[in-house]
């Protein structure tokens, strides 16, 4: 057997959805973003949302909302995917690593705590995995100091916590959807917040700081009512090719509708590992699962000792893993930083993460838990 790492779900409605596109005739930025938009906003429960081209778009455009004086520091967990801190770089911020936390792999409040300095304007929030940060505790820190969040949800499309969607608690909240999340638009993310004002502010960076889309123009185009000026339109600052399109927007509409059971298919994935490898005493979960109702997990892995024996193990099993991630200070472009991270670079070497995915069967997890539990006994 064969077992994929990730793998979209997708099915007749992404096609007939991508049908009415093709018919239309209108594939770049139009109306479908704007409905995907307003159900994604209506969905979450914030104010307005913004489509683009990718959740690392997103980061960015949330940091330069603000517009934060060249050089402030933004906290960035260690354990994060790159996108996490290139987003404080793109806008000529610094970003300060934020050591993680031993059981849950999400920043360490208190290492986060004891980072602070007068020039920190901005806390990158992920939410590791899908498992949530303390939220009240970092809203409060950050009240404190006087600090935005930008919650990075990349992980956890439709999660909550404590009864509140997971990407409505920071300033802004910032979604990936490419092939591999929760749900996809092949590559896309969103935007958004209950403060109008700081999208609407950053609406036209998504493209090229025009301050009126080819869509809108488009409607005047033949507007017997409309002068000759209909072509018009200004650019006040600079922006970026960062837009959703119309195809991406009607894949992303029919997989909302099945973001729900998408979760509740992997949460009964992780349940059926979890429970098929418990005894093992060399390895213990990645991130300490909560299986209720409303919780949206991205990955499941393990951490072990072995973990580079494990996963050529796996190989020779036809089992793809992966590893989520290496600690970012790791990484040479980050080697003139001294920022302290001992559990997030230890944690580097433990972590393995394993197939999941919402069409993962039954006999899959059953296959890749069996090649686990037979590393282990020999």
């Amino acid at each position: 057997m064969k077992v994929r790492l990730f793998k979209p779900s997708l099915g007749q409605e992404e096609l007939d959805a991508i049908k009415d596109v093709f018919e239309r005739s209108w594939l770049g930025l139009g109306p479908k973003v704007s409905e995907f938009e307003e159900a994604w906003a209506n969905y979450i429960g914030c104010k307005v949302a913004l489509g683009v081209n990718s959740g690392t778009a997103a980061l960015h455009m949330a940091l330069a909302a603000w517009g934060f004086e060249p050089g402030k520091k933004v906290l960035v967990p260690a354990m994060t995917f790159i996108s996490s801190a290139m987003a404080a770089i793109y806008n000529r911020l610094e970003p300060v690593f934020v050591d993680c936390n031993e059981g849950t792999m999400g920043m360490d409040l208190e290492d986060l705590e004891r980072k602070i300095t007068p020039d920190c304007v901005a806390i990158v929030a992920v939410h590791m995995g899908g498992h949530p940060l303390p939220l009240e505790r970092l809203k409060e820190m950050a009240r404190i100091h006087k600090m935005k969040i930008v919650e990075d949800c990349a992980h956890c499309a439709g999660g909550e916590y404590k009864g509140k969607k997971l990407g409505t608690w920071g300033d802004i909240g910032c979604f990936s959807f490419e092939e591999k999340k929760g749900m996809t638009t092949g590559d896309g993310g969103m935007i958004c917040s209950d403060e109008s004002d700081l999208i609407n502010k950053v609406r036209p960076m998504r493209w090229l700081g025009i301050d009126k889309d080819t869509w809108k123009r488009s409607a005047l185009y033949t507007n017997k009512k409309a002068d000759s000026r209909h072509w018009y339109y200004e650019i006040h600052g600079i922006g970026y090719k960062y837009n959703m399109n119309d195809l991406a927007a009607c894949i992303g509409l029919s997989q909302l509708n099945k973001l729900d059971d998408f979760n509740s298919k992997r949460r009964s994935a992780i349940g059926r590992y979890l429970k098929n490898l418990e005894g093992i005493s060399h390895v213990k979960p990645l991130l300490p699962y909560d299986l209720s109702v409303n919780s949206a997990y991205w990955i499941f892995g393990l951490r072990s000792a072995r973990r580079d024996d494990l996963i050529l193990h796996m190989k020779r099993k036809g089992i793809a893993t992966g590893v989520h991630y290496m600690s970012l200070p790791l990484h040479p472009i980050f080697s003139d930083h001294k920022e302290s991270t001992p559990t997030a670079n230890r944690l580097s070497n433990e972590i393995i993460t394993l197939p999941l995915f919402a069409d993962i069967r039954d006999e899959e997890v059953d296959y890749v838990s069996r090649a686990v539990q037979e590393f282990y006994k020999n």
